[in-house]
């Protein structure tokens, strides 16, 4: 095979991957409230939240993830109740990402579950 083949192929490859299109990337900003007790509902905001950014939304304290079940989801926000498996404490906010290499990204936000 001669070099002056591979040279544009590998051009091709390096240079056209970032013009592909690529899901945006969901980030959570803010909860409201930023507390509660098991069944409260909870709203999160944020950017790129809709369903084919995101598929499911968890509480986890790092070592346990609850599923936590949606009521409705917008581009710019998620509601949810607090799941009644969510014990008293600070539980961080995790989305899992569709498509097929779906991704768990943990999100910069907390929830307190109050007793």
């Amino acid at each position: 095979m001669k070099l002056s083949f591979i040279l544009p192929v590998i051009l091709i490859v390096l240079f056209a991957q970032p013009l592909l299109p690529q899901a945006a990337m969901p980030r959570m900003t803010s909860v409201e409230p930023a507390n509660g007790k098991v069944g409260a509902e909870i709203t999160v905001t944020g950017e790129n939240l809709e369903k084919k950014n995101v598929s499911d939304v968890f509480l986890t304290d790092g070592t346990i993830d609850l599923k936590v079940v949606i009521s409705e989801q917008t581009p710019t926000a998620v509601k949810f109740k607090i799941p009644a498996k969510a014990t008293a404490g600070r539980w961080a906010l995790m989305v899992l990402t569709p498509g097929k290499e779906p991704k768990l990204i943990e999100q910069p936000v907390k929830l307190t579950v109050d007793e």
